[in-house]
């Protein structure tokens, strides 16, 4: 299968285009707008895995993106070029043009939330698939939950954290997509009802089995609004990310408070100085990150029951994780896996041990803690 990877010589696109150049049955094409770094990570990718990796300089803003995408050949093309906060589907539309599946890595609300109802009926005509958020959130983290409540009569509450590693690589486009909420009203489901949360605001501590505990601020993301309605959540759904260094945190919550009380209006214009100084707390966190996925409920005899799955990723491998539903999902169409053509949000379609031979190839560790 021929996968283009755009945006693939960027922090998450690289990562995915390694992965799959391992894959005998796939062949990457690297895609961007600079010629020289897509046409130098093939030239690595060849000298690895000597798999046919070729490089394509594209524009997927271009009115003939289409036409591109049929000159390669195009099967599968994986969407990494972000942030998709903001951003249209003209990626998507053009893969349907061109009869090509499509995986993304979005984790913009709105994007992923409305791309199943926006893209459904182009793709089930061109008889291809597109799946919108294949990340880490929700393609992890609704296995996670789903691992969790197995059997359970109901779920009450869902609380989820991500904490980077802070040497971890972060790259503008993520820092301009955190930033694109920072000081913003988010809609959460709390009590029972949709309560209006400010980004990036509150800080409050999280703890972790294997990282000391943080403080984590409320940020948006696409399980905010999918998984009250898909688990049927009674009463709470909450996503924080905890950075490790705490005058950074407090960085975060000073430019929520300037953005809400009218004195900032745009923190992504921060986000490239942002990610050049951050450099400087480097010395004072790890390379260690996280994430924990906590849940609430009546277990399968109706006992109440409080679970919390955890996984830990030292060596500043982290940024591993977003890209693995991603490669999972390619790999799975690559060997001819029949998926329901149309349009989705990557809600259920991993099972958690879908994920375990990843985790291992990078040395993550994961605890399933009993805290009821």
């Amino acid at each position: 299968m021929r996968v283009m990877v755009l945006g693939g010589y960027g922090n998450f696109g690289a990562r995915i285009c390694r992965a799959l150049a391992a894959d005998h049955s796939i062949t990457v094409l690297v895609a961007g707008r600079d010629g020289s770094r897509a046409s130098a990570l093939a030239a690595e990718l060849n000298h690895v895995h000597g798999t046919g990796a070729s490089a394509a300089v594209v524009d997927c803003q271009s009115p003939d993106f289409s036409e591109m995408l049929r000159e390669h050949q195009v099967e599968l093309l994986i969407h990494t070029a972000g942030p998709f906060q903001g951003q249209d589907y003209a990626v998507a539309i053009a893969c349907a043009k061109a009869g090509a599946h499509y995986i993304d890595l979005a984790d913009g609300r709105r994007f992923v939330c409305d791309f199943a109802k926006t893209m459904q009926a182009p793709f089930a005509e061109a008889k291809r698939v597109a799946i919108s958020g294949a990340s880490t959130v929700p393609a992890l983290s609704s296995a996670v939950v789903d691992f969790l409540c197995r059997g359970w009569q109901r779920i009450d509450s869902i609380d989820i954290c991500i904490a980077p590693a802070q040497t971890a690589p972060r790259g503008v486009a993520t820092l301009e997509a955190v930033l694109s909420y920072c000081g913003a009203p988010i809609q959460l489901w709390n009590g029972g009802q949709w309560q209006s949360q400010i980004g990036w605001g509150s800080p409050q501590r999280v703890e972790f089995q294997r990282l000391k505990p943080r403080q984590g601020a409320v940020c948006d993301i696409p399980d905010l609004e999918l998984f009250p309605a898909h688990y049927r959540v009674q009463d709470r759904m909450v996503f924080r990310a905890a950075v490790e260094v705490g005058l950074a945190q407090r960085a975060f919550a000073f430019l929520a408070w300037l953005r809400q009380h009218g004195l900032l209006k745009n923190p992504s214009s921060f986000a490239r100085l942002l990610n050049a100084g951050a450099k400087v707390f480097d010395p004072l966190g790890s390379k260690l990150g996280g994430m924990v996925v906590r849940v609430a409920g009546l277990d399968g005899a109706g006992v109440p029951d409080k679970r919390a799955w955890h996984i830990a990723a030292d060596n500043d491998h982290g940024p591993e994780i977003p890209c693995m539903a991603a490669i999972l999902l390619a790999r799975r169409l690559a060997a001819g896996e029949s998926m329901q053509p149309g349009a989705r949000p990557c809600l259920g379609l991993h099972v958690l041990r879908d994920f375990t031979p990843e985790f291992d190839k990078w040395g993550m560790v994961t605890d399933m803690v009993e805290e009821g």
